[in-house]
């Protein structure tokens, strides 16, 4: 067996050692404050969290019964009384929360629940909301049903579609924000542009001036902040109205107008069916098919509104039913676990393909020729029916050039054009461009991450100790709620925080070499997943990376869920 790892009952999963041999005695006060944190976070989870976790107590154990015999022996052996005396007079930390949208909020909200109040949520923008404050195109809506789509302690009754529109989910953000006194924590029009660890504290240099000393910095930034426009020739030279969906112009009329669209992924679906019936011609530039998953959309009836108001259980075990589909279900296929899910997948996509689109060569031209889910899937219930309407004209001949009149294709053909949306998405992988991040003895964000975009577990960078990241390299991307990777990331963090209290350190820092057995596992993972059959996606960095969670969705809440203190280096004042 490797150092480091504990025997598993799922084959290829990652598993970290939880804990060493149990000692009933010669404890160091230093052994105390790491027994009380452990204790700590193992009593901070929930019970279904506690039944998965695996043990290496000295032999191959599987699973659930060895972990409650050594939680026993440890708590008999002193250290639940310890851990109260030294959460009782922990200390107050200064915490930065880089980024001001979904993230952000729940992380300043979390924080506050465990007694840290020193909080500053530092916003480039001059309001909430993040991606759903920026995005405001026609059609805009979540792929996630509303019922799951939406914080574990802040649920709503009153969602009035399957899936909520930009501007709703917007407004629930805004309510949370203000229900939970939020304000008070909030630095707007302040972007961070550099990060600096020294000394066991991090400054932050920002537009509105330097800001810390911080003792922890966890970022919220989101990964889908910077446009990715599209490598044409000419692009410049368009005479009419160009603009990409991130930058998107109310002001421009679009009814009875020549309108191009270049891209067919999700925001280009959605607003392909918004607009379509009021252009005068619509083209869409169409490079790669996609894979189309029907998701109703339709009205939630009051009825139902209703009944959740009066039953808060009902609408907890909605939010249940549907995790379960989404994350243990959906998320499981897709990466391999369950062959007869993904089977129902793939016929669904099929089906809905076939009986969707009457026209055998149009029918053809948006068949691809990659397996289902390898892209994101696509959920809409419209898409087919718009790129059917007499106003639509799919284009599947590769762009040429942007020439002042419109879009020249590969057959010579001028598409004219009065209005140039680039539906072309994001780069995930800018992680924190174009901020600076400087780590413990000089080390910087560039020099660690010059070969690929490498953390621990998703969340923590070697050198850079209190530092955590929300969405960071490997999170759990994907169709379903990653407000809920969110929250199981920032749980993380606050575990680490709540250890660095109760066990009187200064800072932490995943150990290189566990983070490098991390990535090694990731990258041997990741060929049994669907990512990884032959398509290109933005899941995929410029070297070919796939940036995402190579396992099931149940086995990250696991990880979050106990964090393996034996692979962080854990420096005292002196030190740090």
């Amino acid at each position: 067996m490797r150092p480091g790892f504990a025997p598993d009952c799922s084959e290829g999963l990652y598993r970290p050692k939880a804990f060493g041999p149990a000692e009933s005695s010669g404890i160091t006060l230093l052994d105390k404050n790491i027994l009380a944190s452990r204790i700590f976070i193992l009593i901070g989870m929930s019970l279904a969290q506690r039944k998965r976790l695996v043990v290496d107590d000295g032999q191959s154990i599987c699973p659930t019964e060895a972990r409650r015999d050594v939680g026993r022996r440890r708590i008999a052996a002193g250290g639940f009384t310890y851990l109260r005396t030294i959460v009782m007079n922990s200390r107050k930390l200064r915490i930065a929360v880089i980024g001001g949208g979904a993230s952000g909020i729940m992380a300043a909200i979390k924080l506050r629940e465990i007694g840290q109040t020193d909080i500053q949520v530092f916003e480039r923008a001059a309001e909430i909301g993040g991606t759903w404050r920026d995005n405001r195109y026609p059609g805009i809506a979540c792929d996630v049903p509303s019922h799951l789509y939406r914080y574990s302690f802040a649920p709503n009754p009153d969602w009035t579609r399957v899936c909520a529109s930009g501007s709703e989910i917007l407004e629930y953000l805004r309510r949370v924000y203000d229900d939970f006194d939020i304000q008070r924590h909030m630095v707007f029009n302040a972007e961070v542009e550099a990060a600096t660890y020294d000394k066991g504290t991090w400054t932050l240099e920002t537009t509105v001036g330097a800001r810390g000393p911080f003792d922890v910095v966890i970022t919220a930034m989101g990964i889908l902040r910077h446009p990715t426009m599209p490598d044409i020739e000419g692009l410049d030279s368009f005479e009419g109205i160009g603009f990409h969906t991130a930058h998107w112009r109310d002001d421009v009329e679009l009814a009875g107008k020549r309108v191009g669209i270049i891209g067919t992924g999700s925001t280009a679906t959605q607003i392909i069916s918004a607009i379509v019936a009021r252009t005068g011609r619509l083209s869409v530039f169409q490079r790669t098919p996609q894979w189309i998953m029907p998701l109703p959309n339709t009205p939630i009836p009051e009825e139902e509104k209703e009944r959740f108001r009066r039953d808060p259980v009902l609408m907890q075990k909605r939010y249940d039913d549907l995790a379960d589909d989404f994350n243990n279900k959906w998320a499981a296929a897709i990466v391999g676990q369950l062959p007869r899910v993904y089977a129902h997948i793939e016929r669904t996509c099929q089906v809905n393909l076939e009986e969707s689109v009457r026209d055998p060569v149009l029918r053809e031209k948006l068949r691809p020729d990659y397996k289902v889910g390898c892209k994101r899937l696509i959920m809409s219930d419209s898409f087919y029916e718009a790129i059917q309407h007499p106003n639509a004209d799919l284009v599947t001949e590769s762009i040429v050039r942007i020439e002042p009149k419109g879009v020249r294709t590969a057959d010579g053909r001028l598409h004219e054009l009065d209005v140039l949306i680039l539906a072309t998405g994001y780069n995930a992988h800018a992680t924190f461009e174009p901020m600076r991040i400087t780590g413990r003895g000089g080390l910087t964000i560039e020099e660690a991450w010059k070969d690929a975009s490498e953390a621990y577990l998703a969340v923590a960078i070697p050198g850079f100790p209190n530092f955590f990241m929300i969405g960071g390299p490997n999170s759990p991307i994907g169709n379903f709620s990653f407000l809920m990777t969110a929250e199981r990331q920032c749980g993380y963090a606050i575990r680490m925080i709540q250890h660095m209290l109760v066990a009187g350190v200064k800072a932490v820092a995943p150990k290189p070499e566990a983070t490098r057995e991390f990535n090694e596992a990731i990258r041997k993972q990741m060929g049994s997943t669907i990512w990884s059959t032959g398509c290109r996606s933005w899941y995929m960095d410029k070297n070919g990376n796939i940036a995402s969670w190579p396992w099931t969705f149940q086995h990250f809440e696991d990880m979050m869920g106990m964090p393996e203190l034996e692979h962080y280096e854990q420096y005292d004042g002196a030190h740090a």
